[in-house]
């Protein structure tokens, strides 16, 4: 299947590993112009060579910097057609109401503003050319929250909120705005939870209805295709790719 994403240019955020880099990967295998953007130089250039990208040097919680960025991207690769952004999680508690009022706001600015910051910078400039893509890599906790994560569950769901919110507006201007929920994939931060990735695998062959955990190509597979032409009337809505594993409708 021919995505449309050849000659497309693309900027995937927070890729130095993980979904974002397999997004990024999948992108760049489809033809696109990609460039990825990390705080941590050695490893972003690292994934950018290592998919064929080209790598920017960027901490998503400097918002001040974030017109700086995409003036260096859109000089590399040009107008961007395809916006990717993916955040890490913030930290996670046993208490819900133990969280101080200083991780809280970090939690905002690195989940929902530094997000909206590229957005609302990118967007226009789609809608003028009549084409745009712009996904999220959130989580299934904006599904169903997870009893430890109540930063990461606040925040992500006001972030889809608010695309869900900006999907409407642009719909009109062939952009989409969509968001993609993984569930337990196999990353590094999936084994750090689990404390190992033989754990981890455990747990998942007795709680998701697969069996297993999701492999990073199955997850990017998915992120491809809403980035992609073909899905041009898919907006405003939020895909799991989780095994079956939410129970909610």
């Amino acid at each position: 299947m021919d995505l449309g994403l050849s000659g497309k240019a693309a900027l995937v955020t927070g890729a130095s590993r993980g979904l974002a880099l397999a997004t990024a990967r999948e992108l760049a295998a489809e033809g696109a112009s990609v460039a990825i953007s990390s705080r941590s130089p050695e490893r972003i250039e690292a994934a950018a060579v290592s998919i064929g990208a080209h790598g920017f040097t960027h901490d998503s919680s400097d918002l001040d910097g974030v017109e700086g960025l995409l003036e260096r991207v859109q000089e590399t690769i040009g107008p961007l057609d395809v916006l990717v952004v993916s955040t890490g999680g913030p930290p996670p508690g046993e208490d819900p109401l133990g969280f101080e009022r200083e991780q809280w706001e970090t939690a905002y600015r690195d989940l929902v503003l530094a997000p909206m910051a590229l957005v609302e910078r990118v967007v226009p400039a789609m809608r003028e050319r009549g084409f745009g893509r712009v996904l999220s890599i959130a989580s299934s906790a904006v599904r169903e929250p997870i009893p430890t994560l109540m930063l990461s569950n606040s925040h992500r769901s006001a972030l889809l909120a608010a695309l869900k919110t900006v999907a409407r507006q642009v719909a009109g201007d062939g952009v989409t705005v969509n968001s993609v929920l993984p569930g337990r994939i196999l990353t590094d931060r999936v084994v750090q939870t689990s404390g190992s990735r033989e754990a981890a695998e455990r747990d998942a062959a007795a709680t998701i209805p697969a069996g297993r955990l999701g492999t990073v190509e199955e997850f990017a597979a998915v992120a491809a295709f809403l980035c992609s032409a073909r899905a041009g009337y898919v907006t405003g809505t939020a895909v799991l790719v989780d095994g079956g594993l939410t129970r909610s409708i």
